[in-house]
């Protein structure tokens, strides 16, 4: 089968030279930015970047498109009403994410266990300050959402002697988890939690999960980390809290709107950890996304559309 893709992403050509000496036969246009693609885009039949990054409009010029491969696991752009044809195949990179997240989780655990933003500043005006330093072991992870990169988490958490707990309407048990519990009974989980980490897909469903009771019930020695989407968490009831001081803090890699506004209260609190996105960027992202992206361009290219991986409904 001919084939006709299209790679828009930062790293491009990174992409572009990896997939051609797999696939020579294979016509590859690599761009940075939409407007790039404008003279090719209703000739490809392919198009691979990360999902947010992939214009309605640029998909709907799109005439010949069959395939859209997301260098992401979240999909809720492409998934919505009107964005891809019904007969388009959408892919994700589900299950390529979980060392960087799973990195990024414990570097908010950590720094903001410790008051590592204390040391900075400590260290700015030259202060010598020694204070006891709490430790995750024997402190309870509370994560809603039970994904593979739940798993991947849960599993680092117990090396460090942490009690796991995980928030799911479709599991009842899982590898690393001490406790799951459905998500009516989050209300009640939230209590539980020293950190409470969100991994949850973001859905309709899911809008405002971590709603101002959540984040009530919990500790004021706990801490929210939110590594999902920004939707998923009520911003305006954590700011509440959080100047009120009833929970300990959070670390936030997302937000409902991005880039996160310069006038937003949440830059300039002492107790919160601000990271721009970046969760699930690693210094070998385009490594991990191939894993994917390699096998199911061989299973296209043969007509293997069944044997396509992380198929989304659509």
């Amino acid at each position: 089968m001919a084939v006709k893709l299209l790679v828009l992403d930062m790293n491009a050509e990174q992409y572009r030279d990896s997939l051609s000496r797999k696939f020579p036969d294979v016509e590859i246009h690599a761009v940075h930015h939409a407007p790039e693609a404008d003279k090719v885009i209703s000739e490809v039949d392919v198009i691979v970047g990360l999902g947010h990054h992939l214009p309605k409009e640029m998909l709907a010029a799109a005439r010949s498109l069959r395939w859209v491969q997301a260098l992401t696991t979240g999909t809720e752009t492409l998934t919505a009403p009107g964005v891809l044809r019904p007969e388009v195949i959408l892919t994700s990179t589900r299950g390529i994410h979980g060392p960087q997240m799973t990195e990024l989780a414990f570097l908010n655990m950590i720094a903001l266990a410790r008051d590592f933003r204390r040391m900075q500043r400590n260290q700015a005006q030259a202060i010598w300050e020694q204070r006891g330093q709490p430790i995750l072991e024997g402190k309870t992870i509370v994560i809603v959402g039970l994904g593979l990169l739940a798993e991947h988490l849960a599993e680092r958490c117990k090396m460090f002697g942490m009690t796991t707990v995980g928030i799911s309407d479709g599991r009842t048990k899982g590898p690393f988890l001490d406790d799951v519990l459905p998500r009516k009974r989050l209300v009640e989980a939230a209590g539980r939690a020293d950190f409470l980490v969100l991994l949850v897909p973001y859905s309709p469903a899911t809008h405002n999960l971590i709603n101002r009771d959540v984040i009530a019930a919990m500790k004021p020695t706990a801490f929210l980390i939110n590594l999902a989407r920004g939707g998923v968490l009520d911003q305006d009831a954590l700011i509440e809290h959080l100047q009120a001081g009833k929970i300990a803090g959070a670390g936030l890699d997302v937000f409902p709107t991005q880039p996160l506004p310069k006038d937003n209260p949440l830059w300039t609190m002492p107790n919160v950890i601000i990271t721009p996105n970046i969760g699930g960027r690693s210094d070998r992202f385009v490594e991990q996304t191939l894993t994917v992206l390699e096998p199911n361009l061989a299973a296209y290219k043969e007509g293997r559309l069944k044997d396509l991986r992380n198929i989304i409904a659509h």
